[in-house]
């Protein structure tokens, strides 16, 4: 054995230990600390539908999203009125849904007037009080038309500004649904640290600066002293710090000069670490908002080398804040979040470059969350949480056991047909598949990835990404064997030819799975990942791992003449002669795949409640329960649902999707099915809500997008690697795949759930795997062929890689039909589509794909 061999083997061998070492901790908690520390720290994370995890329940204040709306409105039209030399004083209304302003001269009345109606009229009424004696008065509210549309957006906002709070926290696959008018229901799989994240995701940030009364003529210790010892007023810890602000300012208001309230600055003492209120007298005025921040990003610097919160302004926000500062030199400026001042430095000089700093006794987890609250920007109105409960997984145990077993049914399969088929070498190729998997778990955990159920999917694609690949070098070998080379000369043979073809096959999935990865969201960035990894390690066991075998096996002189069964020897078929046939067929379903599609997005089809949204019920039970009994129970009368356990608490949650019924019948259905089948258990119902879809336009548009920039990307490279008739080819071949297996699902009225998107992104990724690998041998002829016509050339190509195709299709298929047969209820549908799209991508490849080149075939070789 030469030196290089050893080192690589010496390199194989190191790579299977530290992969060894790092899922470990995913199936032994009892390691040393060292170990976790040092080479896994968290192991495997399993997302929701695997693990279970918290469940909160957070309600948002809209009449606070309405007031703020006022505030923000009265705040501009002030503003607008100085522009104008209307100096305008702001009273207190005692509602928080109207803005009083006492003008100076009734002369001013109808430059007011003017303002509102001309830009403001949009969201303000205005009734104008001018009495003999008095100086006039306008009153603002809110007009019918701005109040709907608060009530309408205002949990929408925030349910998309805590999505992207959450994404930036590194909490991969979150379920954030709308509940009845103004809940939101958020669950958050294998959490860490709770408490957190509770206050990350609840956080309004609503970031104000404001100018320090430094006046001298109140002093506020004393004030706050009086209202301890008369009891009126006392710190309670149990309550918000703006709460207890604004209890404090309501006894404290006769007595504070007008335009001023008392805020709480928050300090934490660096070496005993004790939090400290300081209080301050602030001008009420806001100078300035967080939506002029654009960016924030945390810092270490200063005196003691403490982490700070950068802020880049906007272009609008850099020139406030230059006059901000400009005007108050020497003073302090107050930066408050959420009414809690967080630091006010002295103004030394006007700040220019559109840059501000929020200093403080932050901890470097304080600092990023708040950078990430910043960023990602304010919630319209604060939120409260109203339930928070830890959730068990939502496939059940019981569902979970059954796809493991059908998955390590359908994998042994795949393995046992192997070792018949390619006898020693589908020993090899079973190591590198195990070799894979394991790579993949490894880099999932490195990764702090959370594995769901569409990321299973994209591991069962990397899979039969792995085997067809192996296939690929077999039956290369195959045909280097039978021109009478040598066992060396044939495995090198093999490895050299199949190597443009795998790596044209791998690069365009990868092209595909990277743009669901940065464009994507929540389960379809989840499929990406766990692909995106399947197909690199697949790259590294198939060319290299398998490679070093053979050459080891070769220089102990153990690498015996190697023996292949074959099914399907070459044939000799004219596929092109019924292509106006299979055009026609594949035209037919392709329409039926557009009419679903279009009767999806109208909402038409028979929709999961990810997407249609649908009746959430919360049971208590009297007695412990299995999801299992329930499961059966539900599937027995034929009602489907989305089931949940709440652990250690004996509670069921019940997510039923919309339909024709009311939610009445709904519910009386529910509880006959638990109370007829479950009597011992006793359950009751606590309560039932409406929910929205899980799937918001925002990431729907994101998903297409991704899918949009995936296959721009895959007609590039294919245009690059081969022509340009070759992606485009692909492409349309990928997209009649997906519309006709979605155009069956929509016939056979299976419903549309986001586990049937992941299956119909996995095929895709199939299909151009399985078109990529005809195409190469498309081309490789070409190269060859010396004159003959397109045709003949296509024809002896889709012939020459046959054996393959069925090969790599009967593999993929065998572990499908464990999944089907013996997955359970819950996967049942996925496995299906898959089946029925590894069938049409088959098919696709042979009739379809290749077909379409000599439609676009050039003069030469028409």
């Amino acid at each position: 054995m030469n030196r290089s061999l050893k080192w690589k083997l010496i390199f194989l061998i190191s790579v299977i230990l530290f992969c060894g070492a790092v899922v470990m901790p995913s199936f032994n908690k009892n390691l040393p600390d060292w170990w976790q520390k040092y080479l896994a720290p968290e192991g495997l994370r399993l997302g929701l539908d695997l693990q279970g995890g918290m469940h909160l329940v957070m309600r948002v204040d809209l009449d606070k999203a309405a007031a703020n709306t006022l505030n923000f409105a009265a705040q501009d039209l002030k503003e607008a009125l100085l522009d104008k030399q209307i100096s305008v004083v702001r009273t207190d209304s005692g509602d928080p849904h109207k803005v009083v302003f006492t003008l100076p001269n009734t002369g001013a009345l109808s430059t007011v007037e003017e303002t509102v109606k001309g830009d403001f009229s949009d969201d303000l009424d205005i009734e104008v009080m001018s009495e003999e004696g008095s100086f006039p008065r306008i009153i603002l509210t809110l007009n019918k038309e701005k109040i709907s549309f608060i009530n309408k957006n205002a949990v929408n906002q925030s349910l998309e500004i805590i999505r992207n709070r959450i994404d930036q926290f590194g909490v991969a696959e979150p379920v954030i649904v709308k509940q009845g008018h103004n809940e939101i229901i958020i669950q958050l799989p294998g959490v860490k640290d709770p408490e957190r994240a509770l206050a990350l995701i609840g956080q309004t940030a609503q970031l104000e600066f404001k100018l320090v009364d430094e006046t001298g003529g109140v002093d506020i210790f004393n004030l706050i002293g009086q209202a301890e010892a008369s009891g009126q007023w006392s710190w309670n810890p149990k309550q918000s710090w703006n709460e207890n602000t604004r209890k404090l300012n309501q006894i404290l208001q006769s007595q504070l000069p007008a335009g001023t309230a008392v805020y709480f600055e928050k300090d934490i003492e660096r070496q005993t670490l004790i939090e400290r209120r300081i209080p301050m007298l602030i001008k009420t005025q806001t100078l300035m908002t967080g939506e002029m921040v654009k960016d924030a990003q945390v810092r270490v610097g200063g005196t003691f080398n403490e982490p700070y919160v950068s802020l880049d302004l906007t272009g609008r926000g850099g020139k406030v804040f230059g006059q901000i500062t400009e005007k108050n030199v020497k003073k302090r400026l107050a930066i408050v979040l959420d009414n809690v001042v967080r630091s006010a430095p002295r103004i030394q000089e006007k700040i220019l470059g559109g840059s501000a700093q929020i200093t403080g006794s932050f901890t470097f987890e304080d600092a990023t969350d708040l950078a990430i609250v910043l960023r990602v920007g304010a919630l319209p109105a604060p939120v409260e949480i109203v339930q928070n409960l830890t959730v068990g997984a939502s496939l059940g145990h019981d569902s979970i056991n059954k796809g493991l077993m059908s998955g390590l049914l359908g994998t042994l399969l795949v393995m046992l047909f192997m070792v018949f088929y390619y006898r020693l070498s589908g020993v090899i190729a079973n190591a590198a598949l195990v070799f894979n998997i394991l790579l993949l778990f490894a880099g999932l955990a490195t990764m702090n990835a959370t594995l769901t159920l569409p990321g299973i999917a994209g591991i069962i694609l990397a899979i039969g990404m792995a085997v067809d690949s192996n296939v690929l070098i077999f039956e290369r070998m195959r045909e280097e064997f039978a021109l009478g080379k040598s066992v060396k000369s044939g495995v090198e043979g093999g490895y050299d030819n199949a190597l443009s073809t795998i790596i044209d096959s791998q690069v365009t999935t990868l092209i595909t799975s990277l743009a669901l990865f940065l464009f994507g969201t929540g389960p379809i960035k989840g499929f990406a990942v766990t692909l995106s990894l399947g197909v690199i390690f697949n790259l590294f066991t198939t060319l290299f791992a398998t490679r070093i075998v053979y050459d080891t096996l070769h220089s102990m002189k153990k690498l015996k003449p190697l023996n292949f069964y074959q099914f399907i020897k070459r044939p000799n078929l004219d596929y092109m002669s019924i292509r106006k046939i299979t055009f026609c067929i594949s035209g037919v379903l392709v329409l039926v795949g557009l009419l679903a599609f279009v009767q999806i997005l109208r909402g038409q089809a028979n929709l999961g409640v990810d997407f249609a949204g649908g009746t959430l019920l919360q049971y208590k039970a009297a007695q412990p329960f299995s999801l299992k009994e329930v499961r059966t129970a539900f599937t027995q009368n034929n009602l489907d649902a989305d089931l949940q356990l709440v652990e250690n608490e004996n509670q069921l949650i019940v997510k039923i999707k919309k339909s024709e019924d009311v939610v009445g019948q709904l519910t009386d259905q529910t509880n006959t099915i638990l109370n007829e089948n479950l009597a011992d258990k006793k359950f009751e119902l606590e309560s039932q809500s409406e929910i929205g879809s899980s799937v918001s336009d925002t990431l729907r548009n994101k998903a297409l997008q991704a899918i949009a920039i995936s296959l721009f990307g895959v007609i590039c490279y294919l245009a690059l690697r081969f022509d340009l008739r070759f992606g485009f080819a692909a492409a349309v071949a990928t997209f009649h795949d997906v519309l006709v297996v979605l155009g069956i699902c929509w016939i056979l009225d299976i419903e549309i759930t986001l586990l049937m998107v992941t299956a119909l992104l996995t095929l895709a990724g199939y299909s151009l795997n399985d078109t990529v690998v005809v195409f190469d041998r498309i081309r490789e002829n070409l190269k060859k062929s010396g004159g003959l016509d397109l045709v003949r050339i296509i024809n002896g190509s889709v012939n020459d890689v046959l054996g393959r195709t069925i090969i790599a299709s009967l593999t993929t298929s065998l572990a499908l039909i464990a999944l089907y047969f013996f997955g359970g209820k819950v996967i049942h549908d996925f496995s299906f589509a898959l089946l029925i799209g590894i069938l049409v991508g088959t098919y696709s490849s042979i009739f379809i794909a290749s077909p379409l080149l000599y439609l676009w075939r050039k003069d030469k070789e028409a």
